[in-house]
């Protein structure tokens, strides 16, 4: 794991938010096939060029997570409307525009979690991603 990682999830006071969150760079290692680094207070795998009609650039993490008070927070930068099927197998969960929020993992199916990370990297690591999350949804 990346340096600030381990720390990371070390400085979880919740157990059962830390076990989620241990349980995420699991699953996300899994979907992306790159190791976990800290992208400010998320824990991001990989990265993606992102270039949009504005002409605003940048780079940033292609799957995330963080672990939060609340809930955990998956980000899926190519909105969570491009998962809607999937979303409705998952299990209980709120969403955001580009945020599944889950507040126990054991609660929900990690199978289709995965497949939703999964496919959310490879749109975005597909080449440079032109979509704000609000934009996303079946192409």
């Amino acid at each position: 794991m990346e340096p600030g990682v381990p720390e990371y999830l070390g400085g979880i006071s919740s157990p059962e938010r830390r076990r989620d969150a241990e349980t995420m760079v699991e699953l996300m290692r899994r979907a992306t096939g790159e190791e976990p680094q800290m992208w400010g207070s998320i824990v991001g795998f990989g990265r993606y060029h992102y270039r949009y009609a504005s002409g605003r650039e940048g780079d940033t993490a292609a799957a995330g997570f963080a672990a939060r008070k609340a809930a955990t927070t998956v980000y899926v930068v190519d909105g969570v409307g491009a998962h809607v099927e999937l979303l409705e197998q998952l299990g209980p969960h709120t969403t955001g525009v580009g945020c599944i929020y889950v507040k126990d993992l054991t609660a929900v199916d990690l199978e289709v979690l995965e497949t939703i990370v999964s496919r959310s990297y490879a749109a975005l690591t597909a080449g440079a991603y032109t979509k704000r999350a609000r934009e996303g949804g079946k192409s």
